[in-house]
């Protein structure tokens, strides 16, 4: 089985391809430059499996939220193209928020 970290650092690597340099783990500062993505994981997800008293497979759940000003935003499609890889995933929520003019695109995930 792939070490934990090593499956996030990787995960994280692959949104940050998409979104540059604006993507962050947990939170975002205060005020980020517009666009930018959030991802976080909370524990195992489902499809997670033991054989003969050992974990065999891990599957860990995570959210993942992008925030854009732009319309039909082509990120929101590519990383989509990146969940694709993983085991499970779906979108949630699309919503405008009316303080900050911001979309906002929430998916759930389990890699």
């Amino acid at each position: 089985m792939t070490s934990l970290q090593n499956r996030l650092k990787a995960f994280g690597a692959k949104l940050a391809d998409i979104t540059g340099t604006k993507t962050y783990h947990y939170h975002a500062p205060n005020r980020p430059k517009v666009p930018y993505t959030v991802w976080a994981e909370d524990g195992e997800g489902d499809g997670s499996f033991s054989a003969d008293t050992t974990k065999a497979e891990q599957n860990i759940h995570i959210y993942v939220d992008y925030f854009t000003l732009t319309e039909f935003d082509q990120a929101v499609d590519d990383i989509q193209d990146l969940l694709c890889e993983s085991s499970e995933w779906r979108l949630n929520d699309v919503m405008h928020e009316d303080d900050t003019n911001l979309i906002h695109y929430a998916w759930e995930v389990n890699i």
